[in-house]
């Protein structure tokens, strides 16, 4: 890694080398506390029900509480510390987080455990997860951070792919306490070797380039699209949340089994592959606000499929336009953030766009699950609300200026 550069002229290149391995990093610690950690635990829920007797109020307010207690304590502080050290240590602190939390999680047999090993579990999702590979590869890459971020962000369809696939044939032979114990050391063992090696940025500026100006955090909070952005992503950040965290919960209600639901939650998840990948190209062709709106448009669409009346592939349509949506939604903020503040701003930045956005994704599958009609085991109400919030967000987002297509 220390040979990571070449020389030409006086200009310092990254070797490709190193950018490959800052996206395979930044791929397998997404996959692992994201794809594995977050999306993982909503196949759960059921199990939690079933065996602790708790509402669907309960099983999702873990997540929420977490996020609501997390986010506003350690987001701007992680963010700070990522611009200051890097994010080699924040990836690794985050891996072993996560990872012990869904070990913890395995063996809880109270609610206090619960929300113990949440908050645990959004600590590694704060510090390892989205927020130090945005950085990261913000750092390495500049004409081709969209591809890049692209492909990075595909760790996370491709762990949430998995991990319903995982835990359901693991539940299936060994009960749901052994299968969630095996994800917290899988997420350990994915996400904290390749990050022990990483090297936080290229040792020298690329060309001739002036260094970019550090905008002060104090300018960026006084500005009006700071404001548009966080407001437009809590919004799309909450309508995906709030479906995701009850698409299990909702599936059970259409009489779907195990590894029918899995199969489902895992189309959703492949899609996203090809909704990071899309939405990825796009960003580097055409301004950013553009595809932002498209994919908040995206997120909006699917919801509906789930309130018409049924009918052949109604379930897996949704699936397919929900994930793309999903792909697209939370690769797009860092990089608008980027264009409009700069990178090296850009951890204070999404630290705090980071509390917003849990805030909102912790406030919605709430919200969802305490409208859900227990009498007729209707979703309607609440995924009516969440229709309508992710087409707010279009609203917002169509007040911020037009983002460069690339920089150089």
């Amino acid at each position: 890694m220390e040979n990571s550069e070449i020389q030409t002229g006086s200009i310092v290149l990254p070797r490709k080398s190193s950018q490959t391995y800052v996206i395979a990093t930044a791929f397998l610690s997404l996959l692992a506390i994201v794809g594995f950690a977050l999306y993982g635990l909503p196949f759960f829920y059921d199990f939690f029900v079933n065996e602790f007797g708790w509402s669907r109020t309960v099983v999702t307010s873990g997540n929420a509480l977490s996020k609501m207690l997390i986010a506003p304590m350690f987001g701007f502080i992680a963010g700070w510390m990522i611009d200051r050290y890097g994010p080699r240590l924040m990836l690794m602190s985050g891996a072993i987080m996560a990872g012990v939390a869904l070990i913890g999680l395995s063996f809880m047999s109270s609610l206090w455990m619960f929300y113990t090993f949440y908050i645990l579990n959004a600590l590694g999702y704060v510090f390892g997860g989205p927020l130090p590979c945005q950085v990261l590869i913000s750092k390495w890459f500049d004409k081709n951070r969209g591809k890049a971020m692209g492909i990075a962000y595909l760790g996370i369809g491709t762990g949430g792919a998995m991990v319903p696939l995982i835990s359901a044939e693991l539940e299936k032979n060994m009960g749901w306490h052994f299968a969630l114990c095996s994800l917290g050391i899988l997420v350990i063992l994915i996400a904290f070797p390749l990050a022990f090696f990483i090297k936080d940025s290229p040792s020298k500026s690329i060309g001739h380039q002036k260094p970019e100006a550090v905008i002060p955090i104090k300018n960026i909070l006084k500005t009006r699209n700071f404001y548009l952005l966080a407001m437009g992503s809590m919004c799309s950040i909450g309508a995906v949340g709030g479906t995701n965290q009850h698409l299990k919960l909702y599936l059970r209600d259409l009489n779907f089994t195990q590894s029918e639901s899995a199969h489902v939650i895992s189309l959703v998840l492949l899609s996203s592959l090809a909704g990071r990948v899309l939405m990825g190209w796009l960003a580097d062709l055409v301004h950013r606000k553009y595809v932002m709106i498209l994919i908040y448009l995206i997120v909006a669409s699917a919801i509906p499929l789930l309130l018409l009346p049924e009918f052949t592939g109604r379930v897996y349509l949704f699936a397919v336009i929900f994930g793309i949506g999903l792909g697209g939604d939370y690769m797009i903020i860092p990089l608008m953030a980027g264009d409009l503040f700069g990178v090296k701003a850009l951890g204070r930045t999404m630290g705090i766009i980071l509390v917003a956005d849990g805030m909102s994704e912790s406030f919605f599958p709430m919200l969802v699950g305490a409208l859900y009609n227990d009498v007729t085991k209707s979703y309607a109400f609440g995924f009516i609300v969440l229709i309508f919030l992710a087409l707010a967000g279009v609203v917002v987002v169509s007040f911020l200026p037009k983002t460069v297509k690339f920089k150089n």
